[in-house]
């Protein structure tokens, strides 16, 4: 079975069925880590179905490979309106004078740290020809230093040798933390939506910890997503937002700490992909927490692991692509002159899947056991699990021009039997929304509330 280690690192019985077999066109086995990690939320739903005695035995559970792909990619599907471009202008891959950087600059603050750093304005062009001055290395920690984010291509080789490379190596796919004797509240489950009111405080952002959150809810979850002030992602909030409410909290505010520790000691589970030493600047340091929510299970995520130099290191899933040697392998994969990632963005989404079954393992444990499990997960370590697995075998469709940008193959856009048949009304606009790829017996995946604007509920479950 493809991802053995997901299914050992949750201690889940990896019993499911797979249809429509799809390769998304990569070096790596895309595909089948889409399947395995969505799966794992199936397989673990299962099983808290018959701890919680809503099941007698254990409920079958099936996954469409080619609809995982695609939720891989993006769920939804506008109608007579149009996503916002997924890309900064200055964003992209650039050449340094001795190999490839990735400079991400989606936010505003990370653009200018990386446009102090090479002294230059917002041009694409005046950006190329100031990145040729530098090293790959240099520039990565320059901009790092700045408050930025970027990273230089390194090989796989030169990943395993360094020493974030080296630590992140060592850690667990999902690390287990303080498990503690505690009993959770009653959350109102029903065999058909087993987290029907479990309350789920969503302290994430752009892709992977919203992947987690959104899966949530879609087995029953009450997700309330806490956004600071002024705060947008508008080129992926209509893909994430769907089934969540989303309010605005000013954390260094009285008032706003106030009504966050009101919701945080309510809580039943809490979601966020804090850098590893953020929430204790704002004096929400673990012990502070426990504090206030006792009960509370806590999951979270970050982009480069728990340990080693690169802990607390802002990241990406494009820019960990870069780092840990997937975009150089696809390179030569492809036959490219340029930095070739993958076709999707799949260390966060599968991030993202691991997350929900790791919360849902943990509802198991807060029930047989009366211990309350923390787990913490990083797009790095994923990208371990992906590479650890064989190649697909598939070989490259063309040789990639050195100016372009590597395109998945046409097979790999959804067809219209893909979405579901009602239109989902959002605020931009009606939209298709893909079918569910998993599916449990007699538990649907469906999400009660359409995609929403950020802010647009109040605080408050």
């Amino acid at each position: 079975m493809k991802f053995a280690e997901i299914f050992t690192a949750l201690k889940l019985d990896p019993d499911f069925e797979i249809s429509n077999a799809f390769k998304l066109h990569s070096y790596y086995s895309v595909s089948s880590l889409a399947t395995s990690s969505v799966a794992a939320v199936g397989c673990a739903i299962s099983e808290l179905l018959e701890v919680t005695g809503m099941r007698a035995s254990s409920s079958s559970v099936k996954v469409d490979q080619t609809l995982s792909s695609f939720w891989f990619a993006q769920s939804i599907c506008p109608v007579q309106w149009s996503m916002p471009p997924v890309w900064d202008a200055i964003a992209g891959d650039y050449r340094t004078n001795d190999g490839w950087i990735k400079l991400h600059t989606n936010l505003d603050h990370h653009k200018a740290a990386a446009l102090s750093v090479l002294d230059c304005k917002a041009s694409r062009a005046k950006v190329e020809l100031a990145v040729r001055k530098w090293t790959s290395d240099d520039l990565e920690g320059q901009i790092v230093e700045a408050g930025g984010v970027a990273a230089a291509m390194r090989s796989r080789e030169e990943w395993l040798e360094h020493p974030q490379g080296i630590a992140v190596g060592k850690e667990p796919l999902i690390s287990w933390q303080a498990s503690r004797k505690r009993a959770m509240r009653q959350w109102h489950a029903t065999s058909s939506r087993p987290l029907n009111g479990l309350k789920v405080l969503d302290l994430t952002r752009v892709l992977a910890g919203p992947v987690c959150t959104r899966t949530l809810a879609g087995f029953g979850a009450d997700v309330l997503r806490i956004d600071p002030p002024l705060w947008e992602e508008p080129n992926v909030v209509p893909d994430i937002s769907l089934g969540k409410r989303c309010a605005r909290l000013d954390l260094k505010s009285k008032h706003g700490r106030e009504v966050f520790e009101g919701l945080l000691a309510s809580a039943d589970m809490l979601v966020h992909g804090y850098r590893a030493d953020a929430l204790e600047k704002l004096g929400y340091g673990l012990e502070a927490r426990q504090q206030i929510a006792p009960n509370l299970i806590e999951i979270s995520l970050d982009a480069y692991g728990w340990t080693g130099p690169w802990a607390t290191r802002r990241g990406f899933d494009s820019l960990v692509q870069m780092s840990c040697g997937i975009a150089h392998q696809g390179m030569k994969w492809v036959k490219s002159e340029v930095p070739t990632p993958l076709p999707v963005q799949a260390l966060d989404h599968a991030t993202g899947y691991l997350m929900a079954a790791a919360a849902i393992k943990a509802l198991v444990d807060a029930r047989t056991k009366n211990e309350i499990d923390n787990a913490r997960l990083s797009l790095a370590r994923t990208a371990e699990l992906l590479i650890s697995e064989p190649s697909t075998g598939i070989e490259p469709s063309a040789k990639s021009e050195p100016s372009a940008q590597y395109k998945p193959s046409a097979q790999s856009e959804p067809a219209a039997e893909h979405y579901s048949e009602f239109e989902e009304q959002t605020p931009w606009g009606p939209a298709l929304r893909l079918k569910p790829a998993l599916a449990v017996e007699n538990a649907p995946m469906h999400w009660a509330l359409p995609a929403c604007n950020l802010g647009s509920s109040s605080p408050e479950w």
